[in-house]
């Protein structure tokens, strides 16, 4: 994303700024940022690198692609010695010859090394020649007091260098330059969690692992206004549009693009309405030329060189279509466990798809959307006529609007309420703890005797009881308090008791609840249990 129209992300961009103030107080600490494609993770680096200035600072951005080690290394250091000599009055050129030349009147000693790495590239093993690069970082600081912050975009590409002993040779880099702190990044969220937890795990040097995740309800609803000007858009359409996305800045954007191009080609409009949103999803998605349906072809194609044959897909249609539970899918597909389990094990190592309980999602919601309404309805069509396709294709997105706007006008306790139903004792996390997710016999509402929280609901089964309060504000220590009392005129033992808020739950109150053994929600918590269910999720 370009980073002239950056929007929010203020809370990594405050992690950035302590971290690096640490790093010049003595303070070093390595940051990963995982997150899914397109989410933004080199987005909120740019953007931080443009507006961030110290002259005792030294950043070094490199996007790691799948190349010969030799251009990574003459790379890296290009960008090391053009960041050094950007404030040097210096009018640069981008030819590694010259940078050197110029550098060493400033850093004669590093310089002399880079001289020797670069003799060194076709002579000399590549961890060797990985390790003395990297250590250039040290040297530019013992010569002049700067720090570097070395970026590795998409950090995961340098195993494709077949680097002997990477991680080792890392590692020990890691341990002993105090004063370089490396910002690493990548999309491929299992392997990167495989190689930090087990390959980068340090007592010193080790990474604080950060997940971005997509923009927060009002933060789509601020960043599509902020896109559309002037433009309307009704709040049912547009609250479908945040929950269709998944609060993804690309689709959102992407969105809003097509959104504006439908808009100007119907002169007659005043306003945006649904007609013209299924029309933009129809022109994005369905369309053999459309951009979205492009990139998922080419994505299918890129999986079948690992080898992802025809019954990866047939599981991927069944957690598209909900059918996202190991026994859902043996029934659907009359597979046994085992060969289910081994797909679904290759599909989270590739991160198409998450496992979380006994459930699985695909990473990318408007993927599985699309698997479900262009890419299966077209591969098993009866009949190559396009325009009954795209009219089925119309009607499934018309449906799904129509299931939206219907099921965000019931009030949240009634939709929570129905969700409770759903319950087949399947387990799932939330918030890092594992709760079974049990099959009520009987659920009612229930009126609750707090000062500021009236709303609840009771879910029995024969060896459970849950009480669930809903409050529509902030909660409060006090809230919990009263809600813990109020929990104990039941005569039957409560095995659950949560309380759900819309927003962020408080620090404090979360300490008191756990105090308490109260479980709180937010809207997050509560919309992952929809996503889990295929279900729409509650926008505010």
């Amino acid at each position: 994303m370009n980073t002239e129209k950056f929007f929010d992300r203020q809370n990594y961009l405050d992690i950035l700024y302590k971290r690096i103030k640490g790093l010049k107080d003595g303070y070093r600490q390595n940051i990963a940022l995982l997150g899914d494609e397109l989410i933004g993770k080199t987005s909120i680096i740019l953007h931080f690198l443009n507006h961030f200035e110290d002259n005792f600072i030294l950043p070094v951005y490199l996007s790691v692609k799948v190349e010969e080690f030799e251009y990574f290394a003459k790379r890296f250091i290009g960008v090391l010695l053009y960041n050094f000599l950007i404030n040097s009055a210096t009018v640069l050129k981008e030819d590694l010859k010259f940078l050197i030349n110029k550098s060493s009147s400033y850093i004669p000693q590093t310089t002399e090394k880079i001289i020797n790495i670069l003799n060194m590239i076709k002579r000399k093993r590549k961890d060797v020649v990985l390790a003395e690069l990297f250590s250039l970082c040290d040297s530019i600081y013992q010569e002049t007091g700067k720090s570097c912050v070395v970026v590795l975009d998409e950090f995961h590409n340098l195993e494709s260098m077949q680097i002997r002993n990477l991680y080792k040779e890392w590692a020990k880099i890691l341990l002993l330059q105090k004063n370089t702190m490396f910002l690493i990044t990548s999309s491929a969220k299992y392997k990167a969690k495989k190689i930090l937890s087990e390959n980068l795990s340090l007592l010193f040097g080790n990474f604080e692992v950060i997940d971005v995740l997509p923009f927060n309800s009002g933060t789509s609803d601020n960043f599509l206004s902020q896109r559309l000007g002037k433009i309307s858009l009704e709040k049912n359409l547009r609250s479908f549009l945040i929950s269709f996305s998944g609060g993804s800045p690309f689709y959102l954007e992407v969105f809003a693009a097509a959104l504006l191009k439908t808009f100007s080609q119907q002169p007659d409009l005043t306003h945006l309405n649904k007609k013209t949103v299924i029309e933009a999803l129809d022109d994005m998605l369905f369309e053999e030329t459309g951009t979205i349906n492009q990139r998922f072809h080419s994505y299918l194609r890129n999986l079948s060189e690992w080898r992802v044959n025809q019954d990866y897909i047939w599981i991927l249609y069944c957690i598209a279509n909900g059918h996202n539970r190991i026994k859902d899918m043996m029934r659907q597909l009359s597979k046994q466990r085992k060969d289910i389990s081994k797909i679904l094990i290759q599909l989270s190592e590739l991160d198409v798809i998450e496992k979380n309980g006994d459930f699985y999602k695909i990473n990318d919601r408007i993927f599985s959307f699309w698997l479900k309404f262009v890419h299966q309805n077209k591969t098993g069509a009866l009949n190559f006529d396009a325009n009954s396709q795209r009219d089925a294709f119309k009607n499934g997105i018309n449906k799904l609007i129509n299931e939206f706007i219907a099921d965000s006008q019931k009030d949240i306790i009634d939709r929570i309420g129905e969700l409770l139903q759903l319950f087949e004792n399947e387990g799932v996390y939330i918030n890092n703890k594992r709760l079974r997710l049990v099959n009520f016999r009987e659920i009612k509402h229930l009126k609750l005797n707090c000062r500021h929280i009236k709303d609840g609901l009771i879910g029995r089964a024969s060896d459970a009881q849950w009480i669930i309060a809903i409050k529509h504000n902030h909660l409060t220590e006090e809230d919990i308090a009263e809600f813990s009392k109020e929990c104990r005129r039941f005569r039957k033992r409560i095995n659950i008791r949560i309380c759900i808020t819309p927003l962020e739950v408080d620090t404090n109150v979360r300490l008191k609840a756990l105090e308490e053994k109260i479980w709180t929600w937010n809207l997050n918590n509560i919309n992952l249990l929809f996503d889990l269910f295929n279900k729409p999720a509650i926008i505010p």
